[in-house]
């Protein structure tokens, strides 16, 4: 995908995540990675449902902000998600309600925020690990993600997000629409654990989502 159609793809899926309430007044921002190594990602304070194309900001592979309006305080972030997982082409970050909810109610557990419950959220999310509070664009905050993503590819186990807590999740695939996917299965498995708490899949049924479907799990 050109850069002119990753303008119009970032700013299409910010309008369908801002129209079904995965985001709201200005929260969120989603970034993706250009082939010279260079970045968009949405203006700081811009509602992901009004995003112009044209003002997305474009940042050079070093940080640098080449055009566009003001980056997103959060490109820090974004950039450390892509040095730690080369497969990311894509990342969103949100402020989901049942997700944020999570954290203040207290998550299952502290490297997975809900357990495996349904077999889509194995095999399309995977382990979605905690990240503890940090003030929004704590380069702290940044250094403990790259660190959960390193130590999870070193396991096997690949990350597609990661939660930070009172915050929301950061997530992330090869495209818009893919990252757009694991953020909407991961809220809705958030709602889920929320409203019912069941018991999680056996190990024998997440070993057979494994085998067909090369579940991250």
């Amino acid at each position: 995908m050109d850069e002119a159609a990753l303008r119009q793809e970032i700013c299409r899926v910010g309008a369908t995540l801002y129209q079904r309430g995965y985001v709201h007044a200005s929260a969120g921002n989603i970034s993706a990675r250009l082939a010279d190594g260079g970045f968009l990602i949405t203006p700081t304070d811009a509602c992901l449902g009004a995003l112009q194309p044209e003002r997305l900001a474009l940042v050079a592979a070093d940080g640098n902000q080449i055009s566009g309006d003001r980056a997103s305080k959060t490109l820090a972030l974004h950039r450390r998600i892509y040095g730690a997982e080369p497969e990311a082409g894509c990342v969103i970050h949100t402020h989901s309600t049942h997700l944020v909810a999570l954290t203040l109610a207290g998550v299952w557990q502290a490297d997975d925020i809900v357990p495996p419950i349904t077999p889509y959220y194995v095999m399309k999310v995977g382990h979605v690990p905690l990240v503890p509070y940090h003030r929004p664009g704590d380069p702290a905050a940044a250094d403990l993600v790259a660190a959960r993503i390193t130590a999870a590819r070193e396991r096997g186990t690949p990350l597609r997000a990661v939660m930070l807590e009172r915050l929301g999740p950061n997530v992330w695939h090869r495209s818009p629409a893919e990252a757009s996917a694991v953020l909407e299965e991961l809220e809705e498995t958030a709602r889920l654990w929320l409203m019912t708490r069941p018991e999680p899949l056996a190990e024998t049924q997440i070993e057979e989502l494994r085998r067909h479907f090369d579940a991250r799990w």
